[in-house]
């Protein structure tokens, strides 16, 4: 007998991304979209036996780099790993396009430090087959991916690309160049972009230091690209803003670009060290604007924000001593045997680090907040488990005893250095304010950026682990909340309304998960960039199925080959 639909999952518990009781049903694909829900006597010509897992809609992370990736490989992983399948990249106002030709070594530079995507990578598997940002999106049109993929139109570029090395160098652009900055916004939102992004952030600095170029631009050039944002009627501003500016100036900026563009603006919302009246101070700020009727939400990730450093990645506290730059580009194994040698590991203990980017000096300086990360990987260690404080326990130099961590598992040992969105003792506070608010939106999975530094982009897989179903009641975030908060809440902020839930007529992005098996395991660095270049990745169990427009793209955690991930153009209007 014939097959009614291309894909039955039978016997599953359904949590639709709505945030109502899950409940138990077949569910049925046809032509890549939901077709039917209930109790299904047809046959599929696949069908998966859902028996005590969950059937979840598709995850969406709206916060991604995978600008470059997509150009040169079909899996966007690791956020494919993690039951996400849509992302958005072209965040935090950096990017590959629009770009002339001459242009091309700044924006590798800019990406190598700003999102530590190695330059050997870049040069080695960007096509650079296109100029406009028009053509960037119809290049990667062409391309097949494990999951969809849709991008934002990046500041960087932009201002490098009307006003050339002025813009380059952080010059005060012109009434004109604001107006061309104003068009060209408007040309990629009608091509397809789904928003418009720029960065402020005090971090985002090239390797020497020197600012990148929208870091402090005037508010009018900002405008600019809101005013083009709404001279579409479409699409939504993100940004980056410069946390040192303070919570009232901070929100005041929010509000104005939503007055602006009269569009949804979302930001990036981490609490810094001794950070927590602001940051307290910003999530009623957003809760004013929206019932003044600005819609304006918070990207968080609800847990500390952390480096992850180690020999085999992009940085470690000896990584900036004078002694250990001979070492740097040496194969693990050679770095290894160099520090065991009594005289070299005198030296590195002897001297500081000496780092010309503000940001990488305080990471690799401040040694009291250095953990092992550990397997399964510990996101919310004690103060008393830091290295310094078990070495100071036992009468131990700290910095000897990170030294002789770093060497250990051959090299290998990741260590975990949390550097925002940690108050005090307490390593769940921030997520818990954060997550109180009806305005955030859960991501920053960062996925094809930060190879070497972080691996957030198993942030869903830690959130439904960890606060989806937690100890404490009162902090438990819940199933059906939680998976809303990984699809839906993330689909509408950007304009996806075809995917995020489950229904009738709706795209078929869907995961079958073991959510009693559901475990994340630590980062390891895969060497498989172009290039040879490095990257960490990170595994979980309990993902039985993810699917894509009604294809199975991942079955236990492993790929099927299955790439029916495309180019998403432009907002989508919610299905029938």
């Amino acid at each position: 007998m014939d097959a009614n639909f291309s894909l039955v999952i039978r016997n599953g518990l359904i949590v639709d991304g709505n945030g109502g009781e899950p409940y138990a049903a077949d569910l049925a694909v046809r032509d890549g979209k939901i077709a039917a829900i209930g109790k299904i006597d047809a046959t599929g010509a696949e069908e998966i036996d859902a028996s005590g897992r969950i059937v979840t809609p598709g995850f969406v992370d709206i916060h991604t780099h995978y600008d470059g990736q997509i150009t040169w490989e079909n899996r966007l992983a690791p956020s494919s790993q993690h039951g996400v399948t849509t992302v958005v990249m072209g965040n935090c106002g950096v990017g590959f396009a629009p770009i002339r030709a001459h242009q091309r070594d700044m924006a590798i530079r800019l990406m190598e430090w700003v999102e530590d995507i190695p330059e050997p990578v870049m040069a080695a598997g960007l096509p650079w087959a296109w100029e406009s940002f028009t053509e960037y999106l119809d290049f990667i049109e062409t391309r097949e991916a494990d999951i969809d993929f849709a991008a934002q139109f990046p500041h960087n570029p932009l201002r490098v690309y009307v006003m050339g090395e002025r813009g380059a160098y952080l010059e005060p652009a012109t009434e004109d160049d604001l107006k061309r900055m104003r068009e060209l916004t408007a040309e990629a939102i009608r091509a397809g972009a789904l928003g418009v992004t720029t960065t402020r952030s005090f971090s985002h600095r090239f390797r020497n230091g020197d600012p990148v170029p929208t870091l402090d631009t005037e508010r009018a050039e900002v405008m600019a690209l809101a005013a083009g944002l709404g001279d579409t009627g479409t699409g939504v501003f993100q940004l980056i803003d410069n946390a040192r500016e303070g919570a009232a100036r901070r929100i005041e900026m929010l509000r104005e670009i939503a007055k602006v563009s009269g569009r949804p603006v979302s930001f990036t919302l981490a609490e810094v060290t001794n950070g927590e009246e602001d940051m307290l101070q910003i999530l009623q700020g957003i809760t004013t604007a929206n019932a003044d009727g600005y819609a304006v939400r918070a990207q968080i990730i609800p847990r500390p924000v952390g480096t992850l450093m180690g020999l085999d990645l992009s940085l470690h506290p000896f990584s900036a001593c004078p002694s250990f730059q001979p070492l740097l580009n040496l194969p693990l194994a050679e770095k290894v045997k160099a520090m065991q040698d009594p005289e070299l590991r005198a030296k590195l203990l002897a001297e500081d680090p000496q780092d010309p980017h503000e940001f990488f000096q305080s990471i690799v300086s401040d040694l009291d907040m250095v953990f092992v990360l550990g397997d399964p990987p510990n996101y919310h260690p004690t103060p008393d488990m830091s290295i310094a404080a078990q070495a100071r326990a036992k009468g131990l130099n700290p910095k000897e005893v990170i030294y002789g961590a770093l060497l250990k598992r051959d090299g290998r040992e990741i260590l975990y250095r949390p550097s925002a969105n940690r108050r005090g003792e307490n390593f769940e506070a921030t997520g818990a304010d954060m997550l109180s608010n009806p305005h955030i939106i859960v991501g920053l999975g960062d996925g094809g950026a930060h190879y070497g530094m972080i691996c957030d982009s198993a942030y869903s897989t830690y959130f439904l682990e960890h606060w989806g179903r937690h100890t404490d009641e009162a902090k438990r975030v819940g199933l059906a909340r939680s998976i809303k908060m990984l699809s839906r809440d993330p689909a509408e902020a950007v304009g996806l309304n075809d995917r995020g839930s489950i229904g009738i007529g709706r795209k078929a992005d869907l995961n079958v998960i073991d959510i009693e098996r559901l475990h994340l395991h630590a980062p390891t660095a895969l060497y498989d960039l172009p290039s040879g270049g490095r990257r960490l990745v990170q595994e979980a169990d309990g993902y039985d199925a993810t699917i894509v427009s009604g294809v199975v793209t991942y079955r236990k955690g492993e790929p099927t080959g299955a790439l029916p991930g495309r180019l998403v153009r432009g907002a989508r209007e919610a299905s029938a």
